[in-house]
């Protein structure tokens, strides 16, 4: 079966290749393989302490949309950009009960497993579900500057 283009891949498939890879140098080369700016985004979300969530922690309550892949959901690689919303200093205007509701619809939209995927990195819970480290991360992308984000 070929290979889907990066751009069409979900980033749970992306993070589940990163955390196949045996090696730290082979998980870097799959970060770097599978470079977009969702899949940096949702890493600094997660892994860079000042990127302060403004979200409740813990499960969120949303009706998962678990229909095939390629039907009737969107992809994280264009939702992205919604992601300030819920973090210190990216849109504090924004009042909580329209970030949460915000937050469910972005959730609801996306395929079951991106929507996982962006409640771990909302609760800094990557790490604990894919064998991915802020140090694999650096060395991948060593143009992220860590910290003053909030």
């Amino acid at each position: 079966m070929a290979e889907l283009p990066v751009e069409k891949m979900l980033i749970s498939e992306v993070l589940q290749k990163v955390s196949n890879a045996k090696t730290k140098k082979e998980k870097v080369l799959a970060l770097q393989k599978y470079k977009t700016p969702a899949l940096q985004s949702i890493l600094i979300w997660n892994f860079d302490d000042t990127a302060v969530s403004l979200l409740p922690e813990g499960d969120v309550p949303f009706t998962p949309n678990n229909t095939p892949e390629g039907t009737k959901h969107t992809l994280l690689l264009h939702e992205w950009k919604k992601l300030y919303n819920f973090i210190k200093g990216g849109n504090n205007g924004l009042q909580q009960g329209r970030r949460e509701i915000m937050f469910i619809q972005m959730l609801e939209g996306l395929h079951e497993t991106e929507a996982n995927v962006v409640c771990l990195a909302k609760d800094s819970l990557i790490g604990k579900r894919y064998k991915i480290t802020k140090a694999c991360v650096s060395e991948a992308y060593p143009e992220i500057e860590w910290g003053n984000r909030s």
